[in-house]
């Protein structure tokens, strides 16, 4: 039967058979070998070969490859371009591991120069991953690298080392990658913050992130660039964050507006989280309920503000008419030197029934 490439085969097998061995360099091959080799890449290239026709160029390389291994350097030379046909159709056939194998032994071979060494070696690379073999994947691009220059192969690295959880090597592989790279593609972007955030660089990664942040930049950049703030434990950055974008009106819906004000409350800026929930309030965004009452309240006390904040409590307390809410108000006038209010509070409390505003008030005798 005929077996379909997939786009991986294909790929590999034409990187495989992409020369033409009558002119390939030293040493210098027989004439009957050239001709045999040509003929064998000849029926590889034909992209409907039946299946049993990719067993038999295997079969026919193998053999000429084990018969050729022992012999001097040309014959040694022969036998790796022999290997290299046996991979390129074990690679027809999805056998990628196999194929790699192949490569293996062809780079290893004496007569095989440095730079054709080096062409498998990457090839073999590629075919490691596509057999699920990540490690060995890894290794044999970081030797690749090590001699060669290649921005696509470096972050193929990356991906490769996150993939198998080896955070810090793929942070050291980043760093490279970010450099020699003009403009990150959204792809590369959430792979460098996944590296960095799992490497433990979580200020990196903002400082990064932050340096493409600008008034064109979508509301999804936001929210990421505030979130990694707050993971990095940077409060009060993931709060100016989430206030540019919401003055700029990237964030609008309402669970924006109340992780604004939570991280105002979090992040040192608790005025601003009064100042916004006021405003929302007077235009009617949110209703002035208690639970908005209270947590304005206890936002301006956050920030000290002892005018905004007694003005709150009173009316909370008003709203509310509860107990605790009035001996809190008095409590915290009579903490603030303002007397007077402390007294209308504790005796508004001891009117409801309150011992404890009783002896509050006793105090003031």
């Amino acid at each position: 039967m005929k077996r379909p490439l997939s786009i991986l085969s294909l790929s590999v097998c034409l990187m495989l058979s992409a020369w033409s061995f009558s002119a390939l360099a030293s040493p210098a091959l027989q004439g009957d070998v050239i001709a045999d080799l040509n003929a064998l890449q000849a029926q590889l290239q034909d992209s409907q070969l039946q299946e049993g026709a990719l067993a038999q160029i295997v079969e026919r390389a193998t053999a000429q490859a084990e018969r050729l291994a022992p012999g001097n350097q040309s014959d040694q030379w022969a036998s790796a371009l022999y290997q290299q046909l046996a991979a390129g159709a074990l690679a027809r056939q999805d056998q990628h591991a196999e194929a790699a194998d192949r490569l293996a032994i062809a780079r290893g071979l004496n007569g095989v120069d440095n730079a054709q060494a080096a062409r498998w070696l990457r090839e073999e690379a590629s075919l490691r991953r596509a057999a699920g073999q990540r490690d060995q994947a890894i290794e044999l691009l970081s030797e690749w690298l090590a001699s060669q220059q290649d921005i696509d192969t470096t972050w193929q690295l990356v991906r490769l080392l996150a993939q198998q959880e080896r955070w810090e090597e793929a942070a050291d592989w980043l760093e490279q990658a970010v450099n020699e790279t003009p403009e990150l593609n959204e792809v590369q972007q959430t792979l460098a913050l996944a590296v960095y955030r799992n490497a433990g660089q979580g200020d990196q990664a903002l400082g990064w992130l932050l340096d493409g942040l600008n008034a064109q930049s979508d509301a999804a950049d936001w929210r990421q660039a505030a979130g990694l703030a707050q993971q990095a434990g940077q409060s009060g950055v993931a709060a100016g964050l989430w206030e540019t974008a919401w003055q700029l009106g990237k964030l609008t819906e309402q669970e924006d507006f109340w992780l604004l004000v939570q991280l105002h409350l979090a992040g040192g800026t608790p005025a601003r989280a009064a100042e916004h929930l006021e405003r929302a309030m007077s235009e009617g965004d949110i209703v002035r309920d208690e639970s908005n009452l209270r947590l304005l309240a206890s936002a301006w006390r956050q920030a000290k503000d002892v005018e905004k904040a007694l003005s709150a409590w009173q009316a909370l307390a008003l709203h509310t008419q509860a107990v605790d809410d009035w001996r809190t108000y008095g409590q915290l006038a009579y903490a603030w030197g303002e007397n007077e209010q402390a007294k209308q509070a504790f005796a508004h409390a001891a009117s409801l029934g309150d011992d404890e505003a009783e002896q509050w008030l006793a105090s003031f005798n």
